[in-house]
């Protein structure tokens, strides 16, 4: 069976998260999301994208998509760049 890990972070930066919910939250929750970025895509989701410290930092932003009463729709990470420029 494969397994799935996480991204690692390299040289001390965070991995880039990307959390999607069902309707649309204003950008006015950035603050609420650590900064991250909100933005709404063609369907009608809301895309909640930015650097995550580590994973105890998602589980607190999952949290917060959890006390807004959210539908998690998605959530991907990719690698920040690294020593080669690619992500």
């Amino acid at each position: 069976m494969e397994q799935h890990q996480p991204p690692r972070a390299t040289r001390d930066e965070p991995a880039v998260y990307q959390i999607t919910v069902r309707g649309q939250l204003s950008a006015d929750w950035r603050a609420w999301f650590d900064g991250m970025t909100i933005t709404q895509d063609a369907s009608g989701a809301t895309l909640i994208t930015g650097p995550v410290a580590d994973q105890a930092a998602l589980h607190g932003l999952l949290r917060k998509v959890r006390d807004l009463g959210l539908t998690l729709l998605a959530l991907s990470s990719s690698e920040p760049k690294g020593l080669d420029g690619c992500a």
